[in-house]
């Protein structure tokens, strides 16, 4: 197979559609966070799925911004940064959650339920040191780089507007239902996930319209604005 941008880009599209479908199935039934649940079987399979899931979107959302970099602007660069970090620091946190956190449950319960509360939006009765600031970071640059990257995509008229638009107002909607209990905390995975199995599909078929309008004029792939438009 000759990797070709056009197989790149329709590569990271499908990486975008994995990421999305695993984001809201992790988030299915996904029990209660404590000292006692973080040690199970059942969520070391989900946190580190979670770590995959980051890793897919980060190169999903990298193909999508390389498709349109220059559409998308200034805006859509301080979007991708963002919303990559983002991605970088759930997948650091899930990584704690997966293989750090089951190894001192049983010594410092108290710590890891402090831990867990306020990974999902809650408040720690104790002191767990600079997790606090990263969990922080990680939903300011999650949330504000998807409404950013979003906003952009949206503008350039390249992909699905409406998934880019699910996708911008997904991170506003989440920063609401942060504040509601786990169970409605547990619904922002929805819209996001839709989004970018949205985004990766639009993605995916528009490489596929490129090599298919290339192979029939014997040509050179059509520059993506050009098909999309």
């Amino acid at each position: 197979m000759t990797l070709s941008p056009t197989t790149l880009s329709r590569s990271a599209g499908l990486a975008a559609v994995a990421s999305g479908l695993l984001f809201i199935g992790v988030q299915i039934a996904h029990p209660h966070l404590d000292a006692v649940t973080v040690t199970s079987t059942e969520m070391l399979v989900r946190d580190s799925l979670k770590v995959v899931m980051a890793a897919l979107a980060l190169l999903g959302i990298t193909g999508m911004y390389l498709r349109q970099v220059r559409q998308a602007g200034v805006l859509g660069l301080v979007g991708y940064l963002l919303l990559a970090a983002g991605y970088l620091l759930i997948a650091c946190t899930a990584f704690v959650a997966a293989y750090v956190l089951p190894s001192v449950a049983a010594a410092v319960p108290a710590y890891v339920d402090d831990v867990t509360a306020v990974a999902t939006g809650g408040q720690a009765v104790g002191d767990i040191g600079h997790l606090a600031t990263v969990i922080k970071l990680q939903g300011v640059a999650y949330l504000g780089g998807g409404l950013l990257l979003g906003v952009a995509m949206y503008r350039a008229r390249v992909l699905a507007r409406w998934a880019c638009l699910l996708l911008a107002v997904g991170g506003v909607v989440s920063a609401a239902l942060t504040f509601m209990p786990d169970a409605f905390f547990r619904l922002l995975a929805f819209p996001n996930g839709i989004a970018m199995i949205a985004l990766g599909w639009s993605l995916w078929r528009l490489g596929r319209t490129t090599t298919t309008a290339a192979s029939a004029a014997g040509t050179a792939p059509v520059p993506a604005e050009r098909v999309a438009g």
